[in-house]
């Protein structure tokens, strides 16, 4: 076996000690042009491109003098990273690898013919494996090396198109790095992959210390969890049901932070997913391992030694140790029938500061601070939603229902003797007073809702006359 390297490459083999043939030796012409050209050579793509099954494709190897290669390993220029530091323009087009993808496009086109192309350095060691126990890559894995090989030049090719059309950044759907297959999509019948983007952070990326493989449905929950808890301040626990929170709460300990989020919906949060804000502490592996409840995943930036101890009891239960960095996605993407929607992502809501109380009834800064906590979960929710707090805890929610006042009527109800005293939040305006008036009936103290209907006037008069407090945000969260 020989490894066939150019430029740097070589030289940090050689330096390792590893026996390295220079691409130039193969090709019999030396690198020119600064480098820009040394792998662009029959004798280097023949030998890629040339499929093993064909005998004509052999003999035409043997007549050339051309050797087969087997496995393409590159990690291409630095594109992406040139331009984030800020580099001139000529820095940045000499760092537009063009050797690079083309060796993984030819690689990868050539996965049944039997090469293997490995662009992700996490493959080095199952390629390895694989070479070392029996000489070869299975093609299964071949043809999955080459799926993440063409998604990775993807993405590189329109980071490179955007730089060139101005805006310095990829395009929305251009940037991904891997794919990976998956067990199944939403239901067994369909078919799934997970592609990986380049930024390293989100639960794409997290590492699975422990547990089943992941599903289409537990990468959405986990998710779902992750963002609903993600964020400085005290600890934070989501409970997440099909993308919803059903439990969100905030403690000064985090098994507090968790069994105070199991409260809002202990019978809805059987086999659901987990966040966590920080990382996993025993006394919270401890508590959800007391408190009897399925769970499916905990995604979490980590797990203490005691937290993993406590856990592996659990053989099932998947832990997802979550990279640093904001996990909220650059772009929110869905697919129409023959179209692609494109959005930025909610950014959340304002700043309590800069809210209206709107009714006769003021709030005072404790007030204010538990409807920030109720507007930051209803926007986490399903259109349309309600959800009623108090205690920095989700009491009660109602979430993707068609009519906002029975979205209401379920959160009061969930919320039941939590309700006296408590906050309720809405993602969208009241486009009637029904639903104030059953928050009344409840017990409620104050409403945070955006405004904007027009019968604003009519939902504030009924606030007043029934002694809530109103507060408007000027700004909606739907999500659909």
């Amino acid at each position: 076996m020989a490894i066939v390297a150019s430029g740097g490459t070589a030289a940090t083999l050689e330096g390792g000690g590893v026996p390295v043939t220079e691409v130039a030796a193969v090709t019999g012409a030396p690198e020119i042009l600064d480098g820009r050209v040394k792998t662009l050579h029959p004798a280097i793509h023949a030998g890629i491109l040339a499929d093993r099954r064909n005998p004509d494709h052999r003999a035409q190897l043997v007549s050339g003098g051309h050797e087969p290669i087997d496995l393409v390993v590159s990690n291409l220029y630095p594109f992406r990273d040139v331009v984030a530091a800020g580099a001139g323009y000529d820095e940045v087009v000499e760092n537009i690898d063009i050797g690079g993808p083309t060796l993984v496009r030819a690689a990868a086109k050539n996965a049944d013919g039997g090469v293997s192309v490995v662009t992700d350095p996490a493959d080095y060691e199952r390629v390895l494996g694989h070479v070392e126990t029996s000489g070869r890559v299975p093609l299964a894995v071949r043809r999955d090396l080459a799926a993440s090989a063409f998604s990775l030049i993807a993405g590189y090719d329109a980071a490179i198109a955007d730089w060139f059309a101005g805006t310095g950044s990829a395009p929305p759907i251009g940037r991904f790095v891997t794919a990976r297959p998956l067990r199944y999509g939403e239901n067994p019948h369909q078919s799934a992959m997970l592609h990986v983007g380049d930024g390293g952070r989100g639960v794409a990326a997290g590492e699975v210390l422990q547990g089943k493989e992941i599903s289409y449905n537990n990468y959405l929950d986990l998710d779902a969890a992750y963002r609903a808890a993600y964020g400085p301040g005290p600890h934070r626990c989501a409970v997440v049901k099909h993308t919803n929170p059903c439990g969100l709460a905030e403690a000064a300990d985090q098994a507090g932070a968790f069994t105070r989020a199991l409260s809002g919906d202990p019978m809805a949060a059987f086999g659901s997913v987990l966040g966590f804000n920080r990382p996993v502490e025993s006394a919270t592996a401890g508590a959800i391992i007391d408190s009897g409840l399925f769970v499916e995943c905990i995604a979490a930036p980590g797990f203490d030694d005691g937290a993993r101890d406590r856990l592996a009891a659990r053989v099932n239960l998947r832990l997802v140790a979550v990279p640093p960095g904001d996990p909220a996605p650059d772009v929110m993407l869905h697919t129409v029938g023959g179209g692609l929607l494109v959005q930025q992502p909610d950014p959340g809501i304002t700043d309590p500061a800069e809210w209206r109380v709107v009714t006769t009834r003021e709030v005072d800064e404790a007030t204010l601070g538990e409807l920030a906590f109720a507007m930051r979960t209803v926007a986490l929710l399903k259109s349309n939603a309600i959800c009623v707090t108090s205690d920095r805890t989700l009491r009660g929610a109602g979430a993707g229902l068609m009519s906002r006042v029975d979205a209401c009527r379920l959160a009061l109800e969930k919320a039941g003797e939590a309700g006296p005293g408590a906050v309720l939040a809405s993602d969208a305006f009241f486009p009637f007073d029904d639903s104030v008036r059953l928050a009344a009936d409840a017990g409620i103290a104050a409403i945070v809702q955006p405004g904007g209907s027009r019968r604003d006037d009519e939902v504030i008069a009924a606030c007043d006359e029934l002694g809530l407090a109103m507060v408007f945000t000027g700004r909606r969260h739907f999500r659909h």
